[in-house]
Parts: structure tokens; C-alpha cells; sequence
């Protein structure tokens, strides 16, 4: 038989760590030979066939665990300590493999980007038990994290069971301020754009918002148009009327297919007809006292212009991202290029371009009957990084007059494809978006420096504390009337350091001083700021 080679010394090593331990020691135990139900450990291993190392692996455990049984309490004491150090470093182990994942999005491995939760260890039985909990409930990627994390721990030589649970972190927007309460638990609100009517736009933004629930996503709709609102058209909820809930005086929203939608088309009053700072009022009611819930994208289908009410949005509600709906035709691009300003000087990133309407085969040609190009145009002019084609489908078109979205009618489809990309790429971007707002400006205790990397920008700074304090610009500090700067010099104090640094949606960053203070930051203003030199040398030092 052929004896396989455990991870440990033979039997006369015991006997010689024995004879070097002092007498009394908690060693002491092993001067004589080990036995466990009348055999040594020696007489164990070779009269026991072992199919495989971690079987042996395991009965040197057992052993190990019936000889502990009579330790005295000090080798008890001793034995525990081994034991955490040994957990300590199972957890080690596991990590590092884990580590070997990388987010495609992030470019980080999963466990520097804080995905790995609840991880528990039994090296003794070979168990390995965690929680992967993913930025989105629609990360296009957590089957092939959930695989990967699997094969790489088990691919420890000591593990013989893992288990892997999915989650997703819950809803809650990565902006600071006082937002309304309706809208405190809502991650990501999408803007669909044209500036443009009759383009597709709120086509769009129904797929979308049904493709990203069909992934997983909990999901909301904002129809904004007031004047002619689509939504009530679009989708065929069982209960077509807004609900107020009189004791908190808020709106429960309607529902379709497990997505929420408001619109001012179920409140009953159909089409408005009303001056445009009475919409606004309305916008925002609608909007901001609204029950949404836990929701991980509100998708808004924005009206078109950009006037008032867009603006209005814009301000009421921190945007996350807008997609830009567009034609073929040159009229389209002269508009929506408007809208992209617009969202470009409201630091709104926009992150895809759908071109609707583009072509359709007959006869195996495919034939552009608008032409072709405005958005490949808005895509190298804004430098937008995501294009997306619709054909031109009469189901598309009859979708949206029955009631019942194209991706869900036919989820395999061409369209549903095309919406299925757009999601992913909507999903991937947020996620990102999200990620640099959140680390954009940090504070480094350690440097006793501000770090600041703007979202967008390669350009990464360190600024002292004292001098971000002293170039506040509120009326606090400077004096609104004269320019005269109210807040001297020596007002503050050179080691001054923040409490606590907050995102303001993508362009600044509320900063809570020790004296109360909440200086809002804006980045255009923090890149303007004088820097501290050669801080990153002085880390390698």
C-alpha cells in the first residue's frame, strides 16, 4: 500500500519537540507516544487507506481535535490561539484568491472594491461560506462572478465545500443634500432626452426601463411631459389612477409589471393646459412627493426643449446619467445637440446615444430611407462613448399603442436585443459614474491632505485643508454686495481637518467642517485652488 505524504513531520518529530519543551510546560503531554482509541497517530495513517490528500488532511484534524481533548488548560490556551491563527489565516487565503477576480467595470479585483461580505471559515471541515454584494441587482456580470468565486476557492487545496449567495447594496442615491424624501432611496435616476418630439424618445425610455426590470433591477417611470404624456398609452397598469396617501399627503404610484410609473396622464386631468411655471409645480410635486420606494433606476422621460421645465428637473432631482434619443436626420442633430449642452453645463454625463428609426431589410438589403449619421455625429462631436441602432419595426411602433412593451411582447427579438445592449451599457455606466463621484474628493488623514480626482479627468491633486477652507465663495465668506472677503486669513486655523467630505451631484462636494460649517465645493473651483506639490513622491519615501 502506497502511504500517501501528510503535510506534517513523522512521529519521532513529536518526541523531539517534546524532549526540548522545559519540564511542567504545556508540552509536556507529548514525552509519550500519541494515541487515539488505542493507536498512535503513526499506526493511524498507515493502516487507514487515504483515496485522496484531503482525506488525510481531514483525519489529521479529527486526530488532532481528540488529542486537544486532554490538553491541560494551558495547551487548551495554547491550542486556540493556534487555532485563530490558522482561521486568520484560511481567510488570508481565501481573499487572495478571491482577489484574482477583476470587475470589468471598476478595473479593481472584487475584494479591494468591498463586494466580499459575511466570509466564514471552517478550515477544520474545509467549508468556505461568503457574500458577493454587487452595486446593482442588474450587474450584467454577477453569473460570471458568482462562477469564478466559486471555482477559485475551490481550487484551495483544503476547501471541500463552498457557498456563494449574490446580493445587491441597497438602494440609496451617492449624493448628499437635503433631497426629498420620495426620492432618499432611489440609487440612479436615468434622463431620456431628445429636446426633439416625435423621435421615439418615450419609446425608449419604456423599453428601457422594462429591459433594466428584466435584469433584475428594481424599477421606476417619470413620464415629464405634462402637455402630452405617452406613459398612459405605453403601459396598461390594472389601476390607471394616481392614489394619494392623505396622512403622509404623498402619491402612490401605479404599477405595471412589477414597474412603478407616475405621470400626470393618471391623475385623471389628461392633458395639461397651463403656463409653464405652473408645470414646473407640477413637475415637481409629482416627482418629489411621490412614494417611490427602494428603486435602483428612476428612468425619466424627459420633455422636449430646454427651457423651464427641463431645467427644473435637472435641479429638483441629481441626475446620474442621461441618454440622448435621436434620427438620422440632420434636423434631429441640430436639436439634440442643444440637449447635450445643456446636460454638459448641468454636469450630467451622458452616457449612450440611441439612434432610432435608422433601417430596415427587404429583399436581403438593408435600406437607410432617413439617411445615415446624426448619431455617429453627436458621438464624435460630444465625445459621447455609446452608440446604439433601432430599426425601423412595425411591432415597435404597434407596442407602443397597445400597452405592452416591445421587450416584453418579444424578449428575443431584434429590438430586445438592441435594448438588452443599451441596458448593460446603462447599468456599467452608473456603476462608474458612481464610483468616481463617491471617491472624487477624499480626505487622506494620514498626508493630512485633501485628495481630489475629478470624474472625467485623469488629473489627480492633494490640497491643504486650510486653503480649501479659506477660498469658500458662500455669502458667509464673501460679501454678496462688494466682493469683500469676510472670512480672513487667520480666521483659520493651519491644522484644520474636515469631519466629513459628501458628493453634490457631479460637480461638487459638501464639506462639514469641525465648527459646523458646510462649505459646498464645486470641482471647476477646487482645480483653481493652489496645490500641494510632490505628495505623491512623498507617499513612496
Amino acid at each position: 500500500m502506497q502511504i500517501l505524504h501528510a503535510p506534517f513531520a513523522s512521529t519521532p518529530a513529536f518526541y523531539s519537540a517534546a524532549a526540548s519543551q522545559p519540564k511542567g510546560s504545556e508540552f509536556s503531554i507529548l514525552r509519550r507516544p500519541l494515541h487515539v482509541s488505542g493507536k498512535s497517530l503513526a499506526e493511524l495513517i498507515t493502516s487507514t487507506s487515504f483515496s485522496s490528500q484531503r482525506q488525510l488532511r481531514s483525519a489529521w484534524f479529527s486526530y488532532g481535535d481528540s488529542v486537544c481533548s486532554s490538553v491541560s488548560p494551558r495547551a487548551a490556551s495554547s491550542q486556540a490561539a493556534v487555532s485563530e491563527v490558522a482561521s486568520q489565516t484560511a481567510e488570508t487565503d481565501v481573499l487572495k484568491a478571491l482577489s484574482q477576480i477583476i470587475d470589468p467595470d471598476f478595473g479593481t479585483d472584487i475584494v479591494s472594491c468591498g463586494f466580499v461580505k459575511d466570509l466564514n471559515v471552517d478550515k477544520a471541515l474545509g467549508e468556505v461560506s461568503f457574500r458577493l454584494e454587487l452595486t446593482t441587482p442588474a450587474c450584467p456580470v454577477k453569473d460570471m462572478f458568482e462562477q469564478k468565486a466559486n471555482e477559485v476557492v475551490a481550487a484551495l487545496p483544503w476547501v471541500e465545500k463552498v457557498n456563494v449567495t449574490m446580493s445587491a447594496q441597497p438602494a440609496r442615491p451617492v449624493y448628499a443634500g437635503q433631497l426629498p424624501a420620495g426620492l432618499q432611496t432611489v440609487s440612479n435616476v436615468v434622463a431620456v432626452s431628445s429636446c426633439k418630439g416625435g423621435v421615439g424618445k418615450s419609446t425608449v425610455a419604456v423599453n428601457l426601463a422594462y429591459t433594466l426590470a428584466g435584469m433584475g433591477a428594481r424599477v421606476g417611470i417619470f413620464d415629464a411631459d405634462v402637455y402630452g404624456p405617452s406613459l398612459p398609452t405605453m403601459v396598461s397598469p390594472e389601476n390607471r389612477l394616481l392614489e394619494m396617501n392623505p396622512e403622509k399627503r404623498t402619491i402612490i404610484p401605479t404599477e405595471y409589471m412589477g414597474v412603478k410609473l407616475v405621470s400626470f396622464g393618471f391623475a385623471g386631468q389628461g392633458r395639461a393646459i397651463m403656463r409653464g411655471p405652473m408645470v414646473s409645480g407640477v413637475i415637481n410635486q409629482l416627482l418629489t412627493t411621490t412614494e417611490w420606494g427602494e428603486l435602483d433606476y428612476l428612468v425619466i422621460d424627459m420633455p422636449p426643449g430646454t427651457g423651464d421645465i427641463q431645467l427644473t428637473l435637472c435641479q429638483v432631482v441629481p441626475l446620474t446619467a442621461a441618454v440622448i434619443v435621436t434620427t438620422p436626420q440632420k434636423l434631429a442633430f441640430i436639436d439634440v445637440a442643444k440637449g447635450v449642452r445643456m446636460f454638459s453645463k448641468l454636469k450630467v454625463p451622458c452616457v449612450a446615444v440611441v439612434e432610432n428609426m435608422c433601417h430596415f431589410d427587404a429583399d436581403g438589403k438593408r435600406y437607410y430611407p432617413f439617411g445615415r449619421g446624426s448619431g455617429s455625429q453627436v458621438v464624435k462631436e460630444f465625445g459621447i462613448p455609446h452608440l446604439f441602432e433601432l430599426p425601423i419595426r412595425p411591432t415597435l411602433s404597434a407596442s407602443g399603442d397597445s400597452g405592452v412593451p416591445e421587450v416584453v411582447s418579444d424578449p428575443q427579438g431584434e429590438v430586445a436585443t438592441a435594448f438588452q445592449e443599451l441596458g448593460v451599457c446603462v447599468v456599467q455606466q452608473c456603476a462608474k459614474i458612481r464610483q468616481q463621484v463617491s471617491t472624487a474628493v477624499t480626505y487622506d488623514k494620514s498626508m493630512k491632505a485633501i485628495r481630489v480626482k475629478v470624474p472625467e479627468s485623469d488629473e489627480e491633486f492633494y490640497l491643504h485643508p486650510a486653503t480649501v477652507r479659506r477660498n469658500d465663495r458662500s455669502a458667509d465668506s464673501v460679501d454678496e454686495w462688494t466682493g469683500e472677503q469676510k472670512l480672513k486669513y487667520a480666521d483659520i486655523a493651519d491644522d484644520i481637518e474636515p469631519e466629513d467630505i459628501r458628493a453634490m451631484g457631479n460637480y461638487a462636494v459638501s464639506i462639514t467642517w469641525p465648527d459646523g460649517f458646510s462649505q459646498i465645493a464645486p470641482y471647476d473651483q477646487l482645480q483653481m485652488m493652489e496645490r500641494l506639490v510632490d505628495v505623491p513622491q512623498l507617499l513612496h519615501q
